[in-house]
């Protein structure tokens, strides 16, 4: 697989960016993507061009069969990344090509597979309840299988380094096996997390010399080593390396992959992604979190707003001379800011390139970006966060411009009553007074909560006045509570992500408030809004 960069300069195969998160990182405590969910992140992540996205386990997992599903049917348009599809070898004392589990595989129509297989004796023995021959012999016939099915196939040798450390010839034949019958990688996986950097580069350089294959590596952070294992290993030798966005994942987390890619293109030199797209790392991090709806990691290297902020006095003194004195990098070079005490520096490039996004001319009118840029900070300060809401972004962009794209209606009041009966059923009903064509409207509504009421009361009253409004769903509703008592001494707000489709396209919209209700009514008229806006511009 040759890819480019949008400037043509490729990328090749010669070192893999391997990418877990809809896989390894959705096993981490508290997160649970839907479908949609899971297309989103994919989108996010081949926008950014890594080179292998792993979108689960096709077959044992409902959602992540309907992914694949999804997938195959148009609704991912990968540009930079391949879809892997991960799964086991087949069962002990069976034949590949009869496992339901390696069928669902081939099902999937993913054009790379990542095949997990014990490496370790005393779990192929313990575990697995087989000898090692088989367990061998299960690697081979599932790899040999798949690549003559014309798939890419991968291997995960499963608690690689304990299983070296206790019995290296084992560990080595199971790598074999896979390297002889076809498999393009092997990748060696630090399963409990246990192991550090200079362990990791002694074994990793022992298995390049012993065996001349091509080795990748997986880290779990236990020891919180992970993305500082995974760099140890490529420096030992291993050309793939396998991440999560944010270091999701079981447990303490996997490798980090922002980190990893920025320490390989800024430290190791290594040309990974397309040209120009490191610059959206803290970007596409930060809106991976909205969709997980995990607050983003302030401390997070390279992509967190406190990696380049800098508080003491001794630093700001010597920032004023040169930024590079403290900081190891330029902070744009990943698409981050440099913050001087609590006043964040920059921020105009990542303006000026959504507004592109939107086929907006922000350059061509300073003024105009210069006030974007401070109403969207001084709102950042109030809790809201536009990572994940390109469309409030936009209309709050276009506002600057004077391109108003304003809601079809006008609220004058709204009203939301909870009715909880004896026999405990709650009712919500809300009542909603807009102006919308002319005329005042009045409609109510019943919902299973405020906000379901409060959008069936909006919809009833518009309905007959918008004959696009049908085609307008609420896909998903997300909400964050931020404690911004302690730092701005005012109680805690409400941060609503309301997801939108019509079928044909999808938006994100945001509202921040004190109260929920308001803060999730802030987020629908900004969705009908965008809406609208595109409705006018295709008359």
């Amino acid at each position: 697989m040759t890819r480019t960069t949008p400037a043509g300069t490729p990328l090749g195969d010669a070192f893999h960016v391997y990418d877990t998160t809809l896989r390894d990182g959705a096993q981490r405590e508290g997160i649970s993507y839907s479908v949609a969910d899971k297309l989103k992140v994919a989108r996010l992540l081949d926008g950014l061009g890594v080179g292998f996205i792993e979108g689960g386990w096709p077959g044992a997992l409902p959602t992540d069969t309907e992914f694949f599903a999804r997938a195959a049917a148009g609704e991912l348009d990968l540009k930079h990344a391949a879809l892997v599809a991960f799964g086991s070898t087949r069962r002990a004392n069976t034949k590949a090509h009869e496992d339901p589990q390696v069928r669902a595989l081939l099902d999937s129509q993913a054009p790379v597979v990542t095949l997990v297989a014990k490496s370790d004796r005393r779990h192929i023995e313990l575990a697995l309840r087989t000898d090692v021959d088989e367990a061998a012999a299960m690697v081979a016939d599932t790899v040999a299988f798949l690549a003559g099915e014309g798939r890419r196939v991968f291997l995960d040798a499963e608690h690689f380094f304990d299983g070296y450390a206790f019995d290296p010839d084992t560990a080595l034949r199971v790598l074999d096996a896979a390297a002889t019958a076809g498999a393009d990688v092997v990748v060696l996986c630090d399963t409990n997390g246990g192991q550090l950097p200079l362990g990791i580069a002694d074994t990793v350089g022992e298995v390049v010399a012993r065996t001349g294959f091509r080795v990748g590596i997986h880290c779990q952070d236990d020891t919180s080593c992970a993305v500082a294992n995974s760099i140890a290993a490529v420096q030992a030798g291993a050309t793939h390396v396998q991440c999560t966005a944010n270091g999701y994942g079981e447990r303490a987390g996997n490798a980090d992959l922002f980190p990893v890619i920025g320490n390989l293109v800024t430290k190791l030199g290594k040309d990974v992604l397309p040209t120009g797209a490191l610059a959206e790392l803290t970007r596409v991090s930060h809106a991976v979190a909205e969709i997980a709806n995990i607050a983003p990691d302030s401390h997070q290297a390279y992509v967190g707003s406190s990696a380049f902020a800098h508080k003491a006095g001794l630093h700001a003194s010597a920032i004023k001379v040169d930024p590079e004195l403290y900081n190891h990098i330029d902070p744009g070079v990943v698409g981050n800011d440099m913050r001087v005490l609590v006043t964040e520096m920059a921020g105009r490039a990542s303006l000026e390139l959504k507004g592109h996004e939107f086929g907006l001319d922000l350059a061509a009118r300073p003024e105009a970006l210069g006030s974007a840029l401070r109403r969207v900070k001084e709102m950042e300060a109030r809790g809201w966060s536009f990572e994940a809401a390109d469309a409030s972004l936009e209309l709050l962009l276009r506002a600057e411009l004077d391109e108003r794209a304003q809601a079809p209606f006008s609220l004058e009041s709204y009203r939301v009553i909870l009715d909880h009966s004896m026999d405990g059923t709650v009712v919500s009903e809300a009542t909603v007074k807009v102006h919308v064509a002319g005329q005042r409207v009045i409609a109510t509504a019943e919902g299973t909560g405020p906000v379901h009421a409060l959008d069936a009361a909006l919809r009833r009253a518009l309905a007959p006045h918008l004959p696009w409004l049908d085609e307008v769903e609420l896909t998903d509703y997300k909400v964050r509570i931020i404690n911004r008592g302690a730092a701005h001494g005012t109680d805690a707000v409400t941060r609503v992500l309301v997801e939108s489709s019509d079928h044909e396209h999808e938006w994100t919209t945001v509202g921040v408030h004190g109260n929920i209700v308001e803060a999730s009514w802030l987020a629908l008229c900004d969705a009908l809004a965008h809406k609208a806006m595109r409705v006018t511009a295709t008359v």
